[in-house]
């Protein structure tokens, strides 16, 4: 077999729907986000960043930046290990204390990415109870889907953020099964919420565990910013909070959240959790400043959704074609892939503003968008500047503004 031309065959088709994936080559520079600097064949540029998932900026703040230096002189680069073997560090103890304070639960545990928690927790949980059946809302994360798949059991979906379908679904299923309803709080494209305390009571009554994705919320939602879940005031309802380090965060890693004997039994049983090596400690030490600034600064949620609300109705008054969106997250819907990406490349090229593409398999084909995540650190000017170069982007691609 050509096993190279079956490669290329591939990745020419994904060439010739504009699908194909391309890297900003980008350097972060601690103190100027959201300006990043491009590197490219012609040299070096200043570029704005647009699409950070980084949403608070936290990845460079000073107190978070201050404490990994302090564990990285005291305890060097690597953990060491995996967790069951020498790679515990203190950092990654309290760490786990901060989070599952901040969630009001009895204990968390700590893994690699959002990613590996989720495919980790799901895949451990559904394969070893008894006769499992998940319940997954139809948008759920490429990674809960994962994590249901390798568990081998039964799946059966429910309409997106629908607590009426839920129970339809839930009633069908034989009573004497072990049930999941796993969904998310923040669906990262189109930026809803869901309706947590009516899944959660449906989910309940039908004797299910509830598995609640806050990876887009935590730090962003609440009080003390520990997600929508405690912004609704359902936190009590929720049986396993799923969490990332690696955005609002502004760090890497993933983590779960729940009653001791769940977590426990995740941390036991979970093979994604026992053979990968532990976090770096000093991740770990910027990670539990990043979350202990954040419990105590509303302030910073609150400059956020002021920054998205002023966003939203700047690209609405100019014509520019805003999905509807409840939280932080601006999608601005473009339609085709190929026109997708096209304005990419020109707000990058000729504007040095950087919005990726987000193309079919991550949004349905016919929704492609460029998804904008104002930070508390883009100002109004920045703001200007993006409508201004999205509006005659949009001309130069052939798009028509809305009336």
């Amino acid at each position: 077999m050509d096993y190279n031309g079956f490669f290329r065959q591939h990745i020419n088709s994904l060439k010739t729907e504009g699908r194909y994936r391309t890297f900003a080559d980008l350097e972060r520079r601690a103190g100027q986000f959201p300006t990043a600097v491009q590197h490219d064949a012609s040299g070096e540029r200043d570029v704005v960043v647009w699409c950070s998932n980084d949403y608070l900026g936290m990845g460079q703040h000073p107190e978070v930046l201050a404490a990994m230096h302090q564990a990285l002189e005291r305890c060097g680069a690597g953990a060491g290990g995996t967790r069951n073997i020498s790679g515990t560090n203190h950092y990654h103890v309290v760490l786990e204390q901060e989070l599952s304070s901040w969630h009001e639960k009895e204990a968390a545990l700590l893994f690699t990415s959002g990613y590996v928690a989720n495919w980790t927790a799901l895949s451990t949980l559904a394969a070893r109870l008894p006769n499992c059946i998940v319940f997954s809302d139809s948008l759920n994360h490429a990674s809960m889907i994962e994590g249901i798949r390798h568990s081998r059991a039964e799946k059966r979906i429910f309409k997106h953020n629908d607590p009426e379908d839920l129970k339809r679904t839930l009633a069908a299923a034989p009573a004497d099964s072990a049930k999941i309803v796993a969904f998310e709080s923040v669906y990262s494209m189109d930026g809803d919420k869901a309706p947590i305390g009516p899944l959660c009571d449906i989910a309940h009554a039908y004797g299910a565990l509830t598995y609640l994705d806050e990876v887009h919320a935590v730090g962003l939602y609440g009080i003390a910013g520990s997600g929508v879940a405690e912004e609704q005031g359902v936190i009590s309802k929720v049986d396993l909070i799923q969490g990332t380090l690696g955005k609002a965060v502004g760090c890497i890693g993933g983590y779960i959240a729940g009653s001791s004997a769940l977590v426990d039994f995740v941390r036991s049983y979970g093979s994604g959790f026992i053979f990968t090596t532990a976090l770096p400690p000093a991740i770990a030490a910027g990670a539990t400043a990043s979350v202990r600034f954040l419990r105590t600064h509303p302030e910073i949620r609150a400059r956020h959704q002021e920054r998205a609300a002023t966003l939203k109705t700047l690209l609405n008054d100019a014509g520019l074609p805003v999905l509807p969106s409840e939280s932080h997250i601006v999608p601005v819907l473009v339609g085709e892939a190929k026109l997708c990406k096209a304005l990419s490349d020109i707000l990058l090229q000729d504007y040095r503003l950087y919005v990726q593409p987000i193309n079919y398999p991550t949004v349905p084909r016919g929704t492609e968008r460029l998804r904008l995540t104002p930070s508390p650190l883009h100002d109004d000017a920045a703001m200007a500047a993006l409508v201004e170069a999205l509006q005659e982007s949009w001309h130069r691609v052939g798009l028509e503004l809305v009336a």
